[in-house]
Formats: structure tokens, sequence, C-alpha cells
């Protein structure tokens, strides 16, 4: 039931279409006929009936927004933007990793809603953020001495334990 995942409803077209079903009511054409012209089911011209008789056409205009108001207001997240290319060393933090619990932290300070971490990647993505993890390498890495242990030292003990192995 409903829309396919990442499919936005067009609200004006369909209240375009419930209006369309309002004239042909008034029209006198029965509910069957209407969802045939109309190409809708039953059930919902059934649904747009009942209101229009009850109220008229005016009870199939959209009613507005579908789901909850944003608790954040647009210059808000704006805010938070800027915050963020700040960077977390502007909070007080040691690194300059952003995590989760860090962002939701810079959410609260900068406009006073408190978010869940679990749910702080909405508002990243919504800004263009992108959810990465960093290199986990030391600094004192010696990228030859590595180079030189794979080649040498590891080809020497798989030997080893591929002969130990061997019946």
């Amino acid at each position: 039931m409903g829309n396919p995942k990442g499919v936005k409803r067009d609200f004006d077209q369909l209240e375009d279409r419930r209006l369309k079903a309002a004239k042909l009511f008034d029209r006198g054409l029965s509910q069957g006929e209407v969802a045939r012209q109309l190409q809708v089911h039953r059930q919902s011209v059934s649904r747009w009936h009942q209101s229009w008789k009850e109220q008229g056409a005016k009870a199939l205009k959209k009613a507005g927004r579908a789901g909850r108001k944003a608790r954040l207001q647009p210059a808000q997240l704006e805010q938070i933007r800027i915050g963020l290319k700040e960077g977390p060393e502007s909070l007080g933090y040691d690194t300059g990793l952003w995590t989760a619990a860090r962002v939701a932290d810079l959410i609260e300070q900068q406009t006073g809603h408190k978010f869940h971490p679990g749910h702080v990647w909405r508002i990243l993505r919504s800004l263009g953020w992108s959810c990465q993890r960093p290199v986990g390498r030391a600094i004192q890495r010696d990228e030859p001495a590595i180079r030189r242990w794979k080649r040498v030292r590891w080809s020497e003990i798989k030997k080893k334990l591929f002969r130990s192995a061997a019946p």
C-alpha cells in the first residue's frame, strides 16, 4: 500500500483528481463511473463521495503538508552547516572527527533542540554530508618497513606454516 520507496506524491495532482471527482458527482455520475473515468479504485471514490456529500467540494481540498513539521527551520540548518565547517574543535573536542554524538551536541548548543545521535544522520544527509570513516593508521607508520616485512618475513612464516601442516 502507498507509493514505492523514493516516489514522491504530487499533492496538487491528487487534489485536482479529487476536485474532478466532485464535478462528476455534481453532474450526477455514479461512483463506479467516476472511478472508471479517473482510473482510481472505487473505495477511494466512495470516500470522496461521502466527504463531498457531507461538506461539499471544499472537503476534497488538500490538507496541507504530509507528516510532522520539521523541528529545525532553514536558518537553523544553515547555522548547523556553518558549525560543521568550523569543526568539532570549535566545541572544545580534541580531534577534528565529527561523530553522531558530537553533531547532536552541536545541534543542541546552536538550536536548543535535542536529537538522539542515532537520528542525526538524517539532518547531516539533508545538509549534503555523508557518513565516512577515518583511515585508522598510526602517525608513526613506516610504509617501507611494512612492505619489506610483507615481502620477506611474511613469506618465510607462511612457508613454514605450510610445510609444518603437510603430513
